[in-house]
């Protein structure tokens, strides 16, 4: 069974005391709670038109996105989840890091335990030694609510010996895509299914 590492660490600039912490090392493994979502891509018939070739995309993508969003919601249902950041912004209208490593800038659930973590790669090494911030702590007070709309609402509280504060996370209908809130910055990216072995 395929393993891959994935290298957790994060900074937090808002209020909160920091302690240093030591980079978090977990393994993913490609099994039915974390699973890579590939675009499927069938055989394309012959003699389409321009316009069924866009049709048929357009539902392939669709598709997809719909598997994407199951995967998400059904992960967040279960407490077991990762949320990886694509670009943050610090400030409601502040300046947007989009030059960000997805596997060091990300919020992870994992039942009852929470990870929050992102490095913006300035050259400075930060308080876990990749250039940012990560705190560890407890989930408390989680609160989902499932929309008929289908978008879905993640409200928490991590706490821990270096964090506390609240997380808010609103997953987008018909894709995997997400928003999340934490102090003062946002962070934009998507939610995967994800479980951690020490969790188990």
């Amino acid at each position: 069974m395929k393993r891959v590492f994935l290298t957790l660490s994060m900074i937090m600039a808002m209020g909160i005391a920091a302690w240093a912490q030591s980079p978090v090392e977990v393994e993913i493994t490609d099994n039915e709670d974390s699973v890579q979502l590939e675009m499927i891509s069938p055989a394309q018939p012959v003699q389409e038109s321009a316009r069924e070739v866009k049709e048929r995309e357009k539902r392939l993508r669709e598709f997809n996105d719909d598997v994407a969003y199951a995967k998400a919601s059904n992960s967040i249902r279960r407490g077991y989840f990762v949320f990886v950041a694509d670009y943050i912004q610090v400030g409601h209208a502040g300046y947007r890091h989009y030059d960000i490593n997805p596997n060091s800038n990300f919020i992870l659930v994992q039942d009852d335990d929470g990870i929050i973590q992102f490095a913006f790669n300035t050259g400075n090494p930060g308080l876990n030694g990749l250039g940012g911030w990560t705190g560890k702590g407890k989930v408390r007070n989680k609160h989902v609510k499932f929309k008929d709309d289908g978008e879905v609402f993640v409200q928490y509280r991590l706490v821990g010996r270096n964090v506390d504060t609240s997380v808010h996370i609103t997953l987008s209908p018909s894709s995997n895509q997400a928003v999340a809130r934490v102090g003062d910055m946002t962070f934009y990216g998507k939610i995967l299914p994800y479980r951690d072995s020490d969790h188990r």
